[in-house]
C-alpha cells in the first residue's frame, strides 16, 4: 500500500485529494489488523461462568481493531450452579459449553476443535468460571490442576510465539502453566483491589512473577507474548474495567 502512495505521489500530488489518502490508509489499516483470535469461554455468568461484561469488553475491542473472531467452550459439566440473584449454590447442572453459547449468540465451537494454525492469538475473559471450570484455582489455588485442553490450548499458542491475553483471575492459568511467566492481577495491598494481594502471593509462589498495574492498565510479558490485566479484581467504574481490557485487547493484537 506505501509503494502504491509513493506512486500515486510522483504522478503528480493533485491526484492525492485528502478523501483519497484516508481511503488507502483505512484500506491499509484493515489488512494489517485483520487477526484472528480466538476467545476461550467457561459458561455464562460471574460466579460460575464468564464474567458477561468482561467477555462483552474483549468482542467490542476486538471488533473495533478489525479481528475475526472464533469462540470456543470446553464440553465439561461445570464445577456448580450458583444461583446469581442468591449468590447460592444450586442442586442443577449446566454444560460449560451450552451455557458459553448464551454469550457467544449460538456461534461457538467445542474446544477440542481450536485449531492454533487457524488463529493469530487467544484470549480468555475471567469470572469464576475461569478458576472452577477451566481449572481448580477456586478450590485449591496454586496446587489446582488445568483442564487438559485448556492447557493443550495455552501449550499451543505458545509454542507457536503466538499472543495470549487473560484478564481478571483467568492470569492464573499462565502462572500454572508458564513457570517464571509475568501477569497482573492488579494492585497489591491496596483496599479497590481486595483479592490481589493473595493471589499475588499464590501466582509468586509458582515462581512466576506478579506486576502491580492498575486498573486501567495492561502487562505485556514480552518473552512469553503474554497479555494481562485485571478487570473486576478491582472495585471501578465499568467503564475504567472496559478501557483496562481495550489496552490487553490492542496490546493483543499488536503482538499477533
Amino acid at each position: 500500500m506505501s509503494a502504491m502512495l509513493t506512486v500515486l505521489q510522483h504522478c503528480g500530488r493533485n491526484l492525492l485529494t485528502p478523501r483519497t489518502v484516508q481511503s488507502l490508509n483505512k484500506s491499509s489499516y484493515s489488512t494489517q489488523m485483520a487477526k484472528r483470535v480466538a476467545v476461550v469461554l467457561a459458561g455464562c455468568g460471574v460466579y460460575d461462568g464468564s464474567e458477561i461484561h468482561e467477555v462483552s469488553a474483549v468482542l467490542v475491542h476486538l471488533s473495533r481493531g478489525g479481528a475475526s473472531v472464533n469462540m470456543f467452550a470446553p464440553n465439561i459439566d461445570q464445577m456448580h450452579v450458583v444461583d446469581h440473584l442468591k449468590g447460592e449454590p444450586s442442586q442443577e447442572k449446566r454444560n460449560v459449553l451450552v451455557e458459553s453459547a448464551r454469550l457467544a449468540r449460538g456461534n461457538i465451537q467445542d474446544l477440542s476443535k481450536l485449531s492454533v494454525k487457524d488463529h493469530d492469538a487467544v484470549i480468555f475473559p475471567g469470572g469464576f468460571g475461569a478458576a472452577k471450570n477451566l481449572c481448580t484455582w477456586a478450590v485449591e489455588g496454586k496446587d489446582c490442576s488445568v483442564n487438559d485442553e485448556v492447557k493443550a490450548a495455552l501449550q499451543a499458542f505458545h509454542s507457536e510465539g503466538k499472543a495470549i491475553g487473560l484478564c481478571c483471575i483467568s492470569p492464573v492459568l499462565a502462572a500454572k502453566v508458564f513457570p517464571g511467566c509475568e501477569v497482573t492481577v492488579g494492585v497489591e495491598k491496596d483496599e479497590k483491589y481486595p483479592d490481589t494481594t493473595d493471589t499475588a502471593a499464590a501466582i509468586n509462589q509458582l515462581g512466576c512473577k506478579h506486576v502491580s498495574k492498575s486498573v486501567g492498565e495492561s502487562h505485556v510479558d514480552e518473552k512469553n507474548k503474554l497479555v494481562t490485566t485485571c478487570a473486576f479484581m478491582c472495585k471501578a467504574p465499568i467503564h475504567e474495567i472496559f478501557d483496562g481490557i481495550g489496552s490487553m485487547v490492542q496490546k493483543v493484537l499488536k503482538l499477533a
